[in-house]
């Protein structure tokens, strides 16, 4: 039995403060540029100024890149374009500068943090910041048997919290939450299905290196075996996630909910972040009001979670490649969202008024 409580979350959660979104909204309007001309960049800055409780909105001074990373043993059903067991390989290039969250993140001087939660491979050839929160090596292969026993799921569940305070507590003001897996969009696609009460066909997407024809139908069978062993446990989010989720995607959904505990706003990346999401706002139902859906990946489980949650992406058209690049690329425009309403003047007769 868990002595972890996820009910809790309902009551620690509180949503951003409304009465600064109206006034954010007033301090719009009576800016030099007609409100709306702006477009979604007005929208940007209102939420900003309520996660913040600030009007003027505070400009975004120290974001963070953090990234979960898993295998995950559904990869062994060849549903995946890399090689199961292979995720190491992407976090080492991540970590030695060759992805293109990397390079996006130089340029936008945001350091990049990897958490390690269920890698398979050997924990002392990565460095020590990066595993140590793992819980184990790899996840099950979610058609036929868990992905975490209880125990290893409430592991990974407060591992993400842990990672949340963390940045929380060190000045992080905006997360860009994203993963590094390989077999991860096959769990999230189950989730999102089970969640969302379809079927597997309407999840399964091509994943961020496509994949042909043949591995989409070992795809979506895959996801079709998981939801039969994901329905009976759909009351008990706790017991989902270790059911047909893993380590990386669990303690996701562990980091999103205490985000919003600590009020510290998060931009989504792709499905993986989604489907965590849509777990997370079956334990908190405000707890959305706290995440910004940064770009539309392609994927069908991804758009289907964020319609659920009612969170419309800021970019139309993202890219595929997953580990939070596609978050990265959003965060320029909340970023130009927070100084426009900050640093445009009030129209000249309203100065002459007051």
């Amino acid at each position: 039995m868990s002595s972890l409580n996820l009910d809790d979350f309902t009551d620690l959660i509180e949503r951003p403060d409304g009465g600064v979104r109206r006034d954010a909204e007033e301090h719009r309007a009576r800016l030099v540029v007609p409100p709306g001309s702006l477009g979604r960049l007005d929208d940007l800055g209102e939420w900003l100024a309520a996660a913040q409780s600030s009007v003027p909105v505070r400009p975004v001074e120290r974001p963070r890149v953090v990234l979960f990373a898993g295998d995950h043993g559904i990869a062994g059903r060849e549903v995946s374009a890399r090689p199961a067991g292979t995720a190491v390989e992407l976090v080492r290039d991540v970590l030695e500068g060759g992805r293109p969250v990397s390079v996006l993140a130089r340029r936008l001087d945001v350091p990049v943090r990897v958490v390690d939660m269920a890698l398979d491979c050997d924990p002392a050839s990565l460095p020590e910041d990066v595993v140590r929160h793992r819980v184990r090596r790899g996840s099950g292969s979610i058609d036929v048997e868990d992905a975490l026993t209880l125990e290893e799921a409430e592991a990974a569940f407060r591992a993400g919290m842990a990672v949340a305070d963390e940045e929380a507590d060190s000045g992080t003001d905006l997360v860009v939450l994203g993963d590094i897996s390989v077999g991860g969009t096959t769990a999230a696609g189950t989730l999102v299905a089970a969640l969302c009460g379809t079927d597997a066909s309407v999840v399964t997407g091509r994943g961020g290196l496509a994949i042909d024809d043949l591995a989409w139908m070992r795809k979506c069978a895959a996801i079709r075996d998981a939801l039969r062993r994901a329905r009976p446990v759909l009351g008990d989010q706790l017991r989902l996630l270790a059911t047909v989720g893993g380590a990386d995607l669990t303690a996701m959904t562990g980091f999103l909910l205490q985000s919003a505990v600590r009020k510290l706003p998060v931009l989504l990346d792709g499905v993986v972040t989604a489907a965590c999401a849509l777990v997370a706002q079956r334990v908190a139902f405000r707890a959305p009001d706290w995440w910004l859906a940064s770009h539309a990946s392609g994927e069908p489980g991804q758009a289907k979670a964020l319609d659920r949650m009612a969170l419309e992406p800021v970019l139309p058209r993202g890219v595929a490649v997953g580990e939070g690049a596609g978050a990265l690329l959003a965060l320029p425009l909340v970023r130009a969202a927070a100084a426009l309403a900050a640093e445009l003047p009030v129209r000249q007769e309203l100065v002459k008024d007051a």
